[in-house]
């Protein structure tokens, strides 16, 4: 029996430790990643492999941080091999998963894939027809996470019945979602991050997204770009989470800041030029750890100053939740560079005040 490439890269991501194990043996488990240097199993920690699907993306994809690469383990395959072509990669593959090996078949000619599925196009053209998300359930799943103030600058909004695909099998749901906007150092939208939410209510587990598999997904070029928040002038706080940045916005409402949307592109999110200070507002896991590392290199060789902001739980909006305002704010004085301390910090509150 013949296993196109998507079988194949679905077979290979239900193994994907065991791929990377394999292929990419001189990387190492980091917590749900993989780490290695490069493609060619080059030791290292530039290349991050996820190694289970979560709600930031599929197993078995990875990104290259140091160049922007990024694909399957069909390409960790191919690459770290030297294989000529998809089909001895292929064939490679097969044999790791003990498949049959496929029969000759005439090549068929490409089938372009409608533009509409997940292009910069489609993400524009949903940002542009969705709403503010004043007075509507997203701004009160955020306002129950302890985002009382949402300081998004114009990069949320909200729909109230954005399609939702199970998988290739199932039909088409409609569930409301908040929707990101996602942009590059210019401005311009290259994607959306989308977060669908229950309209039934908020319960602790769930914390009001929909009770779908994926409740989080996003489309167009995520590369490189970033929810973000404010413009960047000489100073940026970027993290992973859309509720993480929002939870400091709280407290640092003028600080410009970027949500990466995962560990992975975290590490590769192109800095602007005129950026002097870096602050990265890490999750306190292994991956955490890692994006810290690969994105501290990048800045420091484009001459930035970077700087860690560590929270005392596993990300600053269960710190909010947990400890409340007051005490995050204490907590990010001690974190700061003292003259953003004054410029940030300290103005936002006589402003509150």
């Amino acid at each position: 029996m013949s296993h196109d490439a998507s079988e194949l890269a679905r077979g290979l991501a239900r193994e994907a430790e065991a791929v990377c194990r394999h292929y990419l043996s001189n990387g190492k488990r980091a917590g749900r990643y993989w780490l290695v240097g490069d493609v060619h199993n080059t030791p290292g920690r530039s290349l991050f492999v996820r190694l289970q699907e979560s709600p930031k993306g599929l197993a078995g994809k990875w990104t290259d941080a140091a160049t922007g690469e990024h694909g399957d383990l069909l390409d960790i395959i191919r690459e770290s091999l030297g294989l000529r072509d998809f089909r001895e990669a292929a064939e490679e593959a097969r044999r790791f998963l003990k498949l049959p090996r496929a029969q000759q078949q005439p090549a068929l000619k490409p089938v372009r894939s409608p533009a509409s599925t997940g292009s910069q196009e489609a993400a524009r053209r949903l940002f542009a027809i969705s709403s503010p998300i004043e007075g509507t359930i997203a701004e009160a799943c955020l306002q129950r996470r302890g985002i009382a103030r949402i300081h998004h600058g114009g990069s949320l909004r909200f729909h109230p019945r954005c399609y939702y695909r199970p998988d290739d099998n199932l039909p088409t749901e409609t569930w409301p979602a908040m929707i990101a906007r996602v942009t590059d150092l210019d401005g311009r939208i290259t994607g959306v991050h989308r977060t669908w939410l229950d309209p039934d209510g908020f319960d602790r587990v769930r914390l009001g997204k929909a009770p779908v598999d994926t409740p989080r997904r996003a489309m167009g070029d995520l590369l490189g770009n970033a929810v973000r928040f404010g413009v960047v002038d000489d100073v940026l706080a970027a993290g992973e989470g859309i509720e993480t940045m929002l939870s400091l916005r709280c407290v640092l409402p003028s600080m410009p800041m970027a949500a990466a949307l995962s560990a992975n592109h975290l590490s590769a999110m192109l800095l602007a030029s005129g950026l002097r200070r870096l602050y990265i507002a890490r999750d306190a896991d292994a991956a955490g750890d890692a994006v810290q590392a690969v994105l501290t290199q990048r800045a420091q060789e484009a001459g930035i100053e970077v700087i860690p902001l560590s929270p005392r739980l596993g990300d600053f909006n269960e710190d909010l939740q947990v400890f409340g305002v007051d005490v995050l704010r204490a907590a990010l004085q001690f974190q700061l560079v003292p003259k953003d301390v004054v410029r940030f910090l300290h103005s936002s509150r006589v402003a509150a005040e």
